[in-house]
């Protein structure tokens, strides 16, 4: 609903989203979502388990003023899988379902496509999602119109294209 609002929201005939997941530190005990998440970039003076939130965020790409901005206009709390069996979340007195991150930010998508009918969807995001555990199930659900932008994973493996065959020869 929220998407539909936003005027002149695609860039060259796109629609450019940015998906990522962030933590955000917390102090306080009973703040919901909170569990000590592990922070890849924390300094040599932080934790590298801090209690915070861990969110899964879609936002939209767009040009302001000459600088690139993103509006961020969905988003999912992440529990861990042990944080639910062990029952220490609970939504609306329910215990939750566990879904990956792959999985919120795939029941996501369709809402902001649905938002956009036969707009192209391009998805920027970080390496860690730039992999066939969100590309795959992205097109089966949103379909071949969505897109995906990413850096190459270190553990990517590049091969050249085989050689053309050519008629009449052996092998």
């Amino acid at each position: 609903m929220l998407w539909s609002l936003i005027p002149n929201p695609t860039t060259k005939g796109r629609l450019l989203l940015a998906l990522d997941d962030y933590i955000n530190p917390k102090t306080g005990k009973n703040i919901f979502g909170c569990a000590p998440f592990f922070d890849h970039a924390a300094k040599i003076n932080q934790s590298k388990y801090p209690w915070s939130q861990n969110v899964v965020s879609i936002g939209l790409l767009k040009m302001v003023k000459g600088c690139w901005a993103c509006l961020p206009l969905a988003f999912c709390f992440y529990h861990m899988k042990k944080t639910i069996v062990a029952q220490k979340v609970r939504i609306d007195g329910k215990i939750p379902l566990f879904q990956t991150k792959f999985e919120q930010a795939i029941e996501m998508l369709p809402e902001i496509s649905a938002a956009f009918p036969g707009t192209p969807l391009l998805i920027v995001t970080d390496s860690w999602f730039g992999n066939d555990g969100l590309f795959k199930p992205m097109r089966k659900t949103v379909g071949q119109h969505c897109h995906m932008l990413s850096r190459l994973r270190v553990n990517t493996i590049l091969f050249a294209l085989p050689p053309e065959h050519q008629k009449h020869q052996l092998g």
